[in-house]
């Protein structure tokens, strides 16, 4: 019995060190969420000849739930499942110039927390900001170019306003 309880004891203190170490390791390789981050993608952008005919054959072929800028993924956070995230897919007209300076055929737009420290950090990095930050009720955005020429999105999205604006147009979410 008493070999038993030493035992016990011992893996119990191991387990408490070894989750220690793994909050202390973990903290200190990720970086502050104060400081501004990505959490994921907010969405797709694309140049295509017809957007109209594009959406069409994506709501007929693969059954995305398609409005006229798009369609909108409907997820849960996995932060906090009770939680609703978004993501859009957006075909843009190939002449477009929401791109540019880019000349790529596409964009990325990352969901993004604490934007205005983001951006300061990586203006203090040297990374080109495009312009500045463009704040809605739905959420703040703002372009930056990576090291490769392509055009960014960063959206801190407020997700509660993002539905209601959707629920307003009266668009369906593709889930």
């Amino acid at each position: 019995m008493k070999h038993s309880l030493l035992l016990f004891a011992a893996v119990t203190v191991a387990f408490c060190c070894g989750f220690a170490l793994h909050v202390v390791t973990s903290a200190s390789t990720q970086p502050a969420d104060t400081q501004g981050r990505v959490t994921g993608i907010g969405g797709i952008f694309f140049k295509c000849k017809d957007p109209k005919t594009v959406r069409e054959w994506y709501a007929t072929h693969l059954g995305l739930q398609v409005n006229q800028y798009g369609a909108v993924f409907e997820w849960r956070q996995g932060a906090d499942s009770s939680k609703k995230g978004f993501s859009q897919w957006s075909p843009f007209k190939e002449t477009t110039k929401y791109f540019e300076p880019s000349t790529k055929e596409f964009m990325i737009n990352y969901r993004v927390t604490h934007l205005d420290a983001l951006v300061n950090a990586l203006r203090k990095d040297g990374v080109t900001i495009a312009d500045t930050i463009a704040r809605y009720d739905y959420g703040a955005f703002v372009h930056i170019m990576d090291c490769e020429g392509n055009k960014i999105e960063l959206w801190e999205p407020n997700d509660v306003e993002y539905e209601r604006m959707g629920l307003q147009m009266g668009a369906a979410t593709t889930k």
